[in-house]
């Protein structure tokens, strides 16, 4: 089975600060890692890998140069080869670009099913897994939290609202992967080894641009953009009540809701 696994380099949201003027992220000096979801998707291609003997795994990353860090990481974890799609021309790309990109470079990759996780913790759309599936013409099921392969079919378990779903899929197919329920597995010595011995496949846009719309990449094919960036501002202290009755705390209360004109 050839199984392709989507992963994205992001920065380590905990440490990230905004640019006052700029309105953009400062990326200078912040780790990057693995995006969260992403890496639970690889940890399911790698748990399939070792249940179907044969199979492969393919990790994929479109991304600047330093992105192929995270595509040795997942190397090191367990895939058998990786795919840097990076240029110029591909950047300042939204969701859509992203997208019509990524699924650009999978027409030139043999795969039953790729996987890609629900979100990026960097801009939380959930949109770019769905939209390659879209491109690609396949069909897809996201909130996956668990994967099993019966025969010729996958096996999900989707997450819902209040409960899940099970849902059988045939190849090709995509799945989003959700965190939550998915524990990746850990680097090995030998692994990180071999991961810095190996090729890295590296695509431009001269390797993959017969299979896009070259009017649907980089900033100019982005139908949208981000007007501006900002951090959640911290609360004022508030006012402390005490020593009141109920009846004198529920007239206090309404009369500061009738002061703000919320009643």
């Amino acid at each position: 089975m050839k199984i392709v696994a989507c992963i994205k380099q992001v920065p380590d949201t905990t440490e990230v600060k905004l640019d006052p003027v700029k309105n953009t992220l400062i990326r200078d000096g912040v780790p990057s890692i693995i995006n969260p979801d992403d890496k639970a998707g690889l940890e399911l291609a790698l748990q399939i890998k070792e249940a179907v003997p044969g199979s492969t795994v393919t990790v994929v990353s479109m991304g600047p140069p330093q992105a192929e860090v995270a595509l040795r990481e997942a190397l090191a974890m367990g895939a058998d080869d990786a795919v840097l799609v990076t240029d110029r021309a591909f950047g300042g790309a939204d969701t859509w670009a992203t997208s019509s990109t990524i699924a650009g470079a999978l027409r030139n990759i043999d795969y039953d099913i790729i996987i890609a996780g629900r979100q990026a913790i960097d801009g939380d759309t959930a949109q770019v897994g769905p939209q390659i599936a879209e491109h690609l013409g396949i069909p897809q099921i996201s909130y996956c939290e668990e994967l099993k392969v019966e025969g010729d079919k996958f096996i999900v378990k989707r997450q819902f609202e209040d409960r899940y779903h099970i849902i059988e899929i045939k190849p090709p197919c995509l799945i989003t992967t959700l965190s939550e329920e998915i524990d990746p597995r850990y680097m090995t010595i030998g692994g990180i080894f071999n991961a810095y011995q190996k090729e890295m496949k590296v695509w431009g846009l001269k390797d993959i641009e017969d299979k896009l719309d070259l009017s649907n990449i980089g900033l100019k094919g982005s139908p949208t953009n981000v007007k501006k960036s900002f951090t959640k501002q911290a609360k004022g202290k508030g006012v402390k009540l005490e020593g009141l009755t109920p009846e004198e705390a529920a007239d206090a209360i309404l009369a500061k809701l009738q002061e703000k004109y919320f009643i």
